[in-house]
């Protein structure tokens, strides 16, 4: 299952989730609506985001497919790097279980 199938599972807890890519805005926008997606896809066209978490690197054409969790201090709590887009959404309530993340009221 994917992020959108688990979107509310996701939302139970107090976070903020969306997926980053380094396609231009207008591309992720047509991309969210056509699967229409209930979070937000930033843009990072300039990669300087992408390359300050380490997802690309010189001579790499794509983006790994990493998950940060960071908590509201800004520290990076996990990093999951096994991420199968099929499934990452049931992974993500389970991380966030694991992390004893809070549950909105």
């Amino acid at each position: 299952m994917s992020f959108r199938e688990n979107g509310k599972g996701i939302r139970a807890y107090d976070v903020a989730y969306f997926t980053a890519s380094c396609d231009p805005e207008k591309t992720n926008k047509r991309f969210a609506e056509s699967l229409k997606l209930d979070f937000p896809i930033l843009s990072d066209p300039s990669r300087q985001t992408a390359l300050a978490y380490g997802v690309v690197k010189a001579g790499r054409t794509h983006p790994r497919r990493w998950t940060y969790y960071i908590g509201k201090n800004g520290k990076i709590l996990a990093i999951d790097k096994q991420v199968k887009a099929g499934s990452h959404g049931v992974q993500v309530v389970k991380k966030l279980a694991e992390l004893q993340w809070q549950k909105k009221n």
